[in-house]
């Protein structure tokens, strides 16, 4: 899910909570009475029930408890419904989901599902509708009661799900005119000043016990995701559910984490499974749209989508006329031509794998639940108790023509250019127990997975298998893993997890001092950066809270980067290999002395140690933070990914500040160790309760800050001391 604003007064009548009814309330009041949520010291619900469904009951209860504005966010926008709680600006937004997700549907889809699945989500929308009940204090913004179908809508987990790729401005192009396809296209604006993106996505590695001092097989947890996003929490049940982890606000299924036997952790897939067609449309007589495929005129599927909005005289609506081809929504037009997308429509099956991996204890069990193939947007690490590592690559990658582009939208004329089913496991580059030991995923493509000997070949599948490349911290994890043995948790958290080197630093810095040694003596930017340059002369291209270089080499890469990014795309190239190949001497000066400027101007020095600069602040539980330079913050001794940090912290200076304030990078992070037991220690940014003067909601900053992760309470003589409060949902006071 994107960054989302929330604006401050959203108290409308309509969205007050509607009083259960008496049976229903004493219903969810006896089913309550059998759950367990026994908070830890750190806040964290671990919850006891009989069957997997109470357990999820109470899972969405702690939830509600924790953060439910953003329980409440992700299924408003999982539905398309933010215009509702936040106007017009959310119209595009809202419609692009509902070409997607329709209730009908879903609730259609629910009334197929398994018993066992169907349980579930009457317990996830029980627990919710049981903390509304009992907490009328708490006024949802537009889902006043939840209903067990609406858990289809939002099944996958990822944080910016495949519905988000198809672009919003080019909908509203199509969409926004009376006819549509008929308004002329307003282009995406490039803004050639704007500060580089920070990189998203996370970081995975599996060691297996060949390379750890105990013998036993480890698991780095390491989501790169916006802040607070995801919550952590410990599901147990009679029925065998004893799963810990992150799980996405408002979400019954542990998303990263682990059970007693077994672990995965997602990192963000570079696959090529969303396609686009371009249609060849014909008016009828009718009025009705057709699209030629081979010979044959097939209908295009109308549908009118109503799409309501808030304004300040109460709601609103728009109404749009939106087209579907059999292969997906019509979402754009290129030339005259209409284009269709197609990508992964299985909520149903996604759930089902989403929350079946959770109780697979051995590698045949968990390969048994990727039989589903819906793990679209990810790649999976994975380790277990058995010894098995492995990396297992998305797990949707539809049949195409390997002939065609699909980097590009192909000719919807052409029967060929259909999917023709999905590839096996064994098509596509996964890696199972690799000879050398370990395996990772840094968002970059699976052919270094396992290293330059034991990874899948490119040349062995088709280009739409994997259209992503190497990455600089994918550099920096071969460095931290390859040849090294004697791992243990606590070297996995300091040696790899935590590792200050910065590999694009290694490359790009020495470039600088070399422009700077050629550059002759009337320059008037030699002498000035001189001091500069003797500063990153013998750095090793390490962060620390005490570093000057890093602080120096962050405002210079920044500046550089944005300097040649212009020109890096009119080349088609990457700015990495732009800036390292042809970035020019005088441009490199240019950048160090803009970077020393604004040091000085922003600090009172350009010698500013790196933690004076880079801050974590939480002020507020709002989903965008707002940041001040005259409150308290901490100081984080990582950096960015771009530079190939594998810590990742993604922070900037804000309106009003000139200290660099992170909102995405390490969300949660986790080192897990199986065997006979399990081990594990964690950390979460900031603390779990987004509530300001709740004690968890800044209570794990300095350990976050610092990569010092607490243990995790996964056993009961493990808690045993360690328990804050126990209380059944309902009954906390």
């Amino acid at each position: 899910m994107k960054k989302l604003v929330l604006l401050a007064a959203l108290t409308l009548s309509a969205c007050t909570a509607q009083p259960a009814s008496t049976p229903e309330l004493e219903a969810w009041r006896k089913r309550a009475d059998t759950i367990r949520i026994v908070r830890d010291d750190w806040g964290v619900p671990h919850i006891y029930g009989k069957t997997d469904a109470d357990t999820v009951f109470g899972l969405m209860y702690a939830q509600a408890e924790d953060d439910f504005n953003r329980v409440e966010t992700n299924f408003i926008n999982s539905q398309g419904r933010l215009a509702e709680a936040e106007g017009e600006k959310e119209i595009w937004r809202d419609l692009r989901m509902k070409l997607f997700i329709d209730p009908a549907n879903l609730q259609a889809q629910y009334n197929e599902a398994p018993q066992w699945l169907k349980d579930l989500m009457n317990g996830w929308a029980d627990g919710l509708n049981f903390y509304l009940a009992t907490h009328p204090d708490v006024k949802p913004r537009v889902i006043t009661k939840f209903e067990p179908w609406m858990a289809l809508s939002f099944s996958e987990g990822s944080i910016g799900g495949d519905i988000e790729r198809v672009n919003l401005t080019q909908l509203e192009n199509f969409y926004g005119a009376a006819n549509p396809g008929s308004q002329t296209a307003r282009l995406e604006f490039f803004d050639p000043l704007a500060p580089p993106e920070e990189p998203t996505g996370s970081n995975g590695v599996a060691i297996a016990g060949m390379n750890t001092a105990s013998g036993k097989a480890l698991l780095l947890i390491n989501p790169h995701t916006s802040f607070f996003f995801r919550e952590e929490a410990h599901m147990i049940s009679e029925q065998g559910l004893n799963a810990y982890g992150a799980l996405t606000w408002g979400q019954f299924f542990i998303y990263q984490g682990f059970n007693e036997r077994a672990g995965w952790m997602h990192t963000s897939s570079s696959v090529d499974n969303i396609d686009e067609f371009l249609e060849t449309v014909t008016k009828q007589a009718d009025g009705s749209y057709t699209h030629k495929v081979g010979n044959e005129e097939k209908p295009l599927i109308a549908k009118k989508i109503v799409i309501p909005y808030k304004t300040d005289k109460g709601m609103a609506q728009r109404e749009f006329t939106t087209y579907r081809t059999y292969r997906g929504p019509i979402v754009r037009s290129v030339d005259g031509k209409w284009v269709s997308v197609r990508l992964m429509e299985e909520p149903l099956k996604a759930l089902i794998q989403s929350y079946s991996r959770t109780k697979a204890k051995t590698l045949a069990e968990y390969l048994k639940v990727m039989e589903h193939h819906t793990n679209s947007s990810n790649n999976t690490l994975y380790a277990n108790a058995d010894g098995d590592i492995a990396y297992f690559h998305s797990n949707f990658v539809p049949e195409r023509d390997p002939a065609e582009n699909w980097t590009r939208p192909v000719d919807g004329t052409d029967p060929g250019n259909d999917w023709t089913g999905v590839h096996s496991f064994a098509e596509t580059p996964n890696v199972v127990n690799p000879k050398n030991g370990w395996v990772y995923n840094t968002n970059n493509y699976p052919y270094s997975a396992a290293g330059p000997l034991h990874s899948p070949k490119q040349k062995d599948y088709p280009a739409y298998v994997d259209s992503g490349s190497e990455n600089p911290r994918g550099v920096h994890a071969i460095n931290v893993l390859d040849g090294k043995q004697g791992f243990t948790l606590e070297t996995l958290i300091s040696n790899v997890a935590y590792d200050n080197h910065q590999p694009e630093f290694a490359i790009q810095i020495p470039l600088l001092v070399k422009a700077h040694a050629a550059a002759p003596a009337s320059n008037p930017l030699k002498a000035k950066t001189a001091p500069a340059i003797a500063a990153l002369k013998d750095w090793d291209h390490r962060w620390s809270v005490t570093s000057v270089p890093q602080s120096v080499a962050m405002f210079y890469g920044e500046d550089l980067w944005t300097r040649v990014q212009a020109e890096a795309r009119k080349a088609n190239l990457p700015v990495y290999e732009f800036m390292k190949s042809r970035a020019t001497p005088q441009q490199r000066l240019e950048s160090l002395s803009a970077a020393m400027d604004k040091l000085t101007a922003d600090f009172g020095q350009w010698q500013t140690p790196w933690g004076d600069i880079n801050r974590f602040q939480r002020n507020d539980g709002a989903i965008v933070q707002r940041f001040d330079d005259s409150k308290p913050s901490t100081p984080v001794m990582f950096a960015s990914a771009r530079w190939g940090s594998l810590a990742s912290y993604g922070a900037r200076a804000y309106p009003g500040t000139k200290q660099w304030y992170g909102t995405s990078g390490n969300s949660f992070v986790a080192v897990v160790e199986f065997g006979d037991r399990v081990r594990a220690k964690a950390v979460t940014a900031g603390g779990l309760n987004s509530v300001p003067g709740s004690k968890h909601f800044n209570d794990q900053t300095e350990r976050y800050a610092t990569g010092n992760l607490r243990d995790v309470y996964f056993y009961p003589d493990q808690l045993k001391g360690h328990i804050e409060r126990e209380y059944k949902p309902g009954q906390e006071k």
